[in-house]
C-alpha cells in the first residue's frame, strides 16, 4: 500500500511536528482511514516534502511527527495551459490531468464560443473547486508541486498580453497547422536550446473563432495540429500537454 499523502504549509522550514488542517485531517483519518503509526508524506505544493509518522489520528487536527525532509526539484521546463472553459465538469478533469502531467500554471479562458459565463462570485467558487481538484490529483500521483490556478481571463486579452514565454502554441484545426516536433526543432536550432517556458492554448467546443485565431497569430502563437481527428477539448488538453511534456523531457 502506498504511503498516505497530506497537504500542509508549516510555519517553519524545518518543523519537528505538523498539525494538519481540519479538511486534511478529515481526509487522512476519516476518508483514507490512516491510523497512528502510519507513514504520511506531507507536502507544501512547492516541492518540499516531510516524511512523517501519524502521531495522533485526530480527524479534526491530525498530528504528524517528522522523520526527515526532502526537496524535489522542479522540472527543467514549465508548461502553462490556457484552457477555454468547457461545459459541465470537464474543467475539473482537465485540471486533474494537467496536475498529473506537471503543468505549472492553468489559465481558464472565456472565449467567444465559451458557453460557460461566470460572475465574480461564481468564478471564485470555481477557482476554489479547481484548486481542490489539483490538490486531489497531486496526492494521488505524488506530484509535490501544485499548479497555480489563475483567475478566469478573456481569451483575446490573454493572447495579446502573453509575453513572458519562450514559445507560444495554440492547438489548431486550421489548414497549415504544424506538427509539434518540427516547431520544437526550429526553436532549438534558432536558440541553441529547448524552450524552458511554454504556453499551450486549447480552444472550447467548436474551437476558437477566426478572429481569435487571427489575434493569436498576430501575438506570435504557433498553430499546432493534434492529428487528423477532431478531439473533444478535454481530450485535446491531455493530448497536447502529454506530447509536449514528452518532447521536452526527451529532447
Amino acid at each position: 500500500m502506498p504511503d498516505f499523502r497530506a497537504y500542509c504549509t508549516p510555519a517553519t522550514a524545518e518543523p519537528a511536528e505538523l498539525t494538519l488542517s481540519p479538511e486534511e485531517s478529515h481526509h487522512l483519518v476519516t476518508v483514507n482511514r490512516a491510523s497512528a503509526g502510519d507513514t504520511v508524506v506531507a507536502f507544501d505544493g512547492r516541492g518540499a516534502e516531510w516524511i512523517c509518522e501519524l502521531a495522533a489520528a485526530d480527524k479534526r487536527a491530525a498530528r504528524l511527527k517528522v522523520r526527515f525532509q526532502q526537496k524535489t526539484k522542479a522540472l527543467p521546463f514549465s508548461i502553462t495551459l490556457g484552457q477555454a472553459l468547457p461545459k459541465g465538469s470537464y474543467m475539473d478533469d482537465i485540471v486533474r490531468k494537467a496536475t498529473e502531467i506537471g503543468a505549472v500554471r492553468i489559465v481558464p479562458l472565456a472565449s467567444e464560443r465559451t458557453q460557460v459565463h461566470l460572475d465574480a462570485q461564481r468564478s471564485d467558487r470555481k477557482i476554489e473547486k479547481w484548486q481542490t481538484a489539483a490538490l486531489e490529483a497531486a496526492k494521488q500521483c505524488g506530484n509535490p508541486w501544485l499548479p497555480e490556478i489563475a483567475p478566469v481571463q478573456n481569451a483575446t486579452v490573454f493572447m495579446e498580453t502573453a509575453r513572458s514565454y519562450d514559445l507560444k502554441l495554440i492547438a489548431s484545426l486550421q489548414p497549415g497547422a504544424k506538427s509539434l516536433k518540427p516547431v520544437l526543432a526550429a526553436f532549438a536550432a534558432a536558440q541553441g536550446r529547448a524552450p524552458k517556458n511554454v504556453l499551450w492554448l486549447i480552444g472550447p467546443e467548436g474551437d476558437f473563432t477566426p478572429a481569435e485565431l487571427s489575434t493569436a497569430s498576430t501575438a506570435g502563437f504557433e498553430p499546432i495540429t493534434l492529428g487528423p481527428l477532431v478531439l473533444r477539448c478535454e481530450t485535446a488538453a491531455v493530448y497536447a500537454l502529454s506530447v509536449l511534456s514528452y518532447e521536452l523531457q526527451n529532447g
